[in-house]
């Protein structure tokens, strides 16, 4: 067995001089607690509360794209039926608030994309 001496403030010495005996215990916890919770992090998607179609441009852009493959650009199949999808539904005003919200995102990516596009063009004629 290894001895470990670490340096705490007073406020935690006196806090833990209760559980002194269980101190192994305790920091196997804080481990197992801690492991957990950076897999379970690594397991989810990125960002769950990002749309996916915001996902997928941010991987396009961190890739660092040329003028041409940024002017060529287009999101999934997946992404573009949501997109009909929505607006389908928005056309039957039937729309969620939260559908509302992800169509909006939908309506500045497709912005920002122009611009970019727009600007990458002028890059490369």
């Amino acid at each position: 067995m290894v001895e470990l001496t670490i340096s705490v403030s007073d406020e935690l010495a006196e806090r833990l001089k209760p559980h002194q005996n269980q101190l192994p215990e305790l920091l196997w916890q804080v481990l197992e607690i801690t492991n957990s919770s950076i897999s379970n992090k690594l397991n989810k998607p990125e960002n769950q509360d990002i749309p996916s179609v915001y996902q997928e441009i941010i991987d396009f852009l961190i890739t660092r794209p040329t003028p041409e493959e940024i002017t060529n650009f287009k999101v999934s199949l997946a992404s573009q039926e949501r997109l009909q999808f929505l607006l389908e539904k928005n056309r039957e005003s039937s729309l969620t608030n939260d559908e509302i919200a992800e169509l909006n995102i939908y309506e500045q990516l497709e912005h920002l994309m122009m611009l970019l596009k727009i600007r990458a063009y002028s890059e490369f004629i």
